[in-house]
């Protein structure tokens, strides 16, 4: 069972990483972007998201030769289009509240991609009070959390309490697992993502919450599969990757791998995918990259690894 599990999921990741490379251009930023960026989620969003799949297959050296000069070759096309990381900086400069250039720059980090000047506007930035202060969902303050620590800013006078941080998500309260909805869901991933640093220290998930998770999982992974919801579905199955033991049911990576098209692309939910190619790659890019992401960390957990990274 594990030796299909590996063979599927990486499958699945390969088509998935070789479809963004492939489509990376239609997900390049326009030539009169700023950074002012009047809409981040548009496309500078989709570009970490796209950095940050390629960071973790880079990170965990599961795949073969192809798609790790696939990543590579994806990284550096995504910092390009942040200007070698001015662009990162030239935001934070003008937004210092903002969150998104330290959260963007953790994967190049992650791959020793580094931008000396933003890390020093960082390292201010990151230990300002109404910065630290600021107001938002808690999955998020552990997502910036965990940017910092990729970074290497979490020293210090800039550390962050992990348990504090944990209980105050909705996953840290083990709440009735039944009441969860479609954004809660993506709410518990994200939480178990940035506490493991995306099954890189799955330590740092506390064990009542894992025993909570690995109880649970393999029914929210069928309740959004049955109705289709295969990003997060796909989502969902990284965490399974996450956990110190892994759940990789082969049941859930056959289903996925059926609903991969034949050129990668893996559709966001059960709607029709549209023909045009800059509308497919919209709708369906993050699909992309969830998939490439749970497909390197079932293939890494499957034949051993899950090294801890700090």
């Amino acid at each position: 069972m594990t030796a299909s599990v590996t063979r599927t999921a990486h499958q699945v990741s390969a088509r998935a990483l070789t479809w963004l490379h492939t489509h990376r251009e239609l997900g390049a930023l326009p030539a009169d972007t700023t950074a002012d960026l009047g809409d981040p989620d548009s496309v500078y969003k989709p570009l970490g998201e796209s950095a940050l799949a390629a960071s973790l297959v880079l990170r965990e050296s599961a795949a073969g030769g192809t798609e790790l000069r696939l990543a590579r070759e994806l990284m550096d096309f995504c910092w390009r289009q942040f200007g070698d990381g001015d662009m990162l900086y030239e935001r934070l400069l003008r937004y210092s509240m903002m969150t998104d250039p330290l959260e963007t720059y953790a994967p190049f980090a992650r791959c020793g991609i580094r931008h000396e000047p933003l890390e020093r506007l960082l390292a201010h930035t990151s230990a300002l009070r109404s910065v630290r202060g600021a107001e938002v969902l808690p999955n998020r303050r552990l997502a910036v959390a965990n940017a910092a620590r990729v970074a290497g800013l979490d020293r210090g006078a800039h550390a962050y309490d992990w348990s504090a941080l944990a209980r105050a998500t909705w996953l840290g309260a083990t709440p009735e697992p039944w009441l969860i909805d479609w954004m809660t869901g993506y709410c518990v991933t994200h939480t178990v993502f940035h506490l493991t640093d995306w099954g890189g220290h799955p330590a740092g998930l506390p064990d009542d919450l894992t025993a909570y998770v690995a109880t649970w999982l393999p029914v929210w992974i069928d309740i959004w599969a049955e109705i289709e919801q295969w990003d997060l579905v796909a989502e969902l199955m990284i965490v399974g990757c996450c956990l110190p033991e892994p759940y990789c049911a082969p049941a859930d990576w056959e289903r996925l791998a059926r609903v991969q098209h034949a050129d990668g692309l893996v559709p966001r939910d059960g709607d029709p995918v549209a023909h045009d190619p800059g509308r497919r790659f919209e709708d369906h890019q993050h699909t992309a990259v969830v998939a490439a992401i749970a497909g390197t960390l079932a293939v890494s957990r499957t034949l051993g690894g899950a090294a801890e990274q700090r």
